[in-house]
């Protein structure tokens, strides 16, 4: 069986474009693949705290240290980083917000991204802990960013990339929908997307 992670990040809800191109990235990899489970990790609507000191101290600090609260705090996250491990795939809808990811996913990715659970240290340097995964990454944006000079802007695919990267997943496919607001390729970009859609 194929374990699925859907990591949702755009809070528009059924009416987004990356949800809805992340849904049919799901539906190509049943398509697949005859057994699957889908766990969904919508981020808006079970929304990932903000990085504040007390995150910070918890993730640096032994278990047995820890008071309640950050008890709580570190439970959270290794909830997190567990389905990550578990999965086979996983799938990340990312809209281009201000040339970047959605706040909700790069606070996801502050409570994911710690030493000795994704990745670790070693006399090599860091080597990532999350390994024989593919990744997929459903990514919408209203302008181009794939190509021409709007390409160097793109700080959403590279960083989602470099971040799994150092966790150790290095098989990526990227989906784009792009030019969602401009007249004349706005009215077919998603369908084009979902049409181009290939599980290797």
């Amino acid at each position: 069986m194929k374990n699925i992670l859907h990591i949702i990040s755009s809070p528009r809800a059924e009416i987004s474009a990356s949800r809805k191109l992340g849904n049919a990235v799901i539906e190509k990899i049943q398509e697949k693949y005859s057994d699957t489970a889908v766990k969904e990790r919508d981020l808006t609507k079970n929304l990932v705290p903000l990085l504040e000191e007390v995150h910070i101290n918890t993730f640096f600090s032994p278990a047995e240290s820890h008071s309640f609260e950050q008890q709580e705090i570190n439970t959270y996250s290794e909830e997190l980083i567990s389905e990550l491990k578990e999965a086979d795939i996983i799938v990340i809808d990312s809209p281009m917000y201000n040339f970047s990811v959605p706040a909700t996913l790069r606070a996801y990715f502050d409570f994911t991204s710690r030493a000795g659970y994704t990745f670790k240290y070693d006399e090599n340097g860091p080597q990532g802990l999350l390994d024989n995964k593919k990744l997929y990454i459903a990514f919408t944006s209203g302008n181009i960013y794939s190509q021409g000079p709007y390409q160097i802007y793109d700080s959403n695919v590279p960083y989602i990339k470099n971040v799994f990267s150092f966790y150790g997943v290095t098989d990526v496919s990227v989906f784009r929908a792009e030019g969602l607001a401009i007249p004349g390729i706005q009215e077919t970009s998603l369908e084009k997307a979902i049409e181009g859609i290939r599980i290797d």
